[in-house]
This record gives C-alpha cells, sequence and structure tokens, in this order.
C-alpha cells in the first residue's frame, strides 16, 4: 500500500498550487479521501475531504473559497488544488485513504506528505 504525494515546494503569496497524491496496492474507490497539514511546532489540521465516489467534498472555513479537492478513481489519485495561498497554509501536506465501506471501514493510510513553503 502507497499513497504518494508530490507538488510541494516554494510558492509566493497569492499563488497556486496543485498536490496530487497518487494511491496504490488497495482498492481506491473504496476509500474516502483526506488532506491534512502541520506546520512546525503545531498539531495536524485538516484541510479537505472527498468521498469515495467524489460527489461530496468538506473543507474548513480556513481554507474554503481557496482550496478544492477532487479525485480521479481511473488514476488512483486524489488532488488538492490551491489557490491564494498565504504564508499560514505553510506546512507539510499529507493525504489520507480512510475506508467507508463495510469490508474497509476501521482501514486508513498515510502518505509521508510534501512540503509546502509560502514566501516572498
Amino acid at each position: 500500500v502507497q499513497l504518494v504525494e508530490s507538488g510541494g515546494g516554494s510558492v509566493q503569496p497569492g499563488g497556486p498550487l496543485r498536490l496530487p497524491c497518487a494511491a496504490s496496492g488497495f482498492t481506491f474507490s473504496s476509500f474516502a479521501l483526506s488532506w491534512f497539514r502541520q506546520a512546525p511546532g503545531k498539531e495536524r489540521e485538516w484541510v479537505a475531504d472527498i468521498g469515495n465516489v467524489g460527489g461530496t467534498t468538506n473543507l474548513p472555513d480556513s481554507v474554503e473559497g481557496r482550496f478544492t479537492i477532487a479525485r480521479d478513481n481511473d488514476k488512483n489519485t486524489v488532488y488538492l488544488q490551491m489557490n491564494s495561498l498565504k504564508p499560514e497554509d505553510a506546512a507539510v501536506y499529507y493525504c489520507q485513504a480512510r475506508g467507508v465501506l463495510p469490508s474497509t471501514r476501521g482501514t486508513d493510510y498515510w502518505g509521508k506528505g510534501t512540503l509546502v513553503t509560502v514566501s516572498s
């Protein structure tokens, strides 16, 4: 089982960044997917999630209107599109797969993260 985030890097305030997370080793469509982030010295924070068939998304107020989450079940990939980035968005971003069907409930997988830096 693997979740591999990519796309991190340094971006100026106000800029965009898209983070893909590629999954393998499990039945992708049986899992809801989420993005979390953790800044130095802070707790891990939930950023976005999307249902296993992609119909429902949820984001906290801190990123609503700036971030979107999408998934491509044919490519086993979930994306976090981040726009209008702020310095406080800087963090390591992690994707998580969470089992939501009777056969997968209680199972979750994590990637190792990708670093996003926002500075001028």
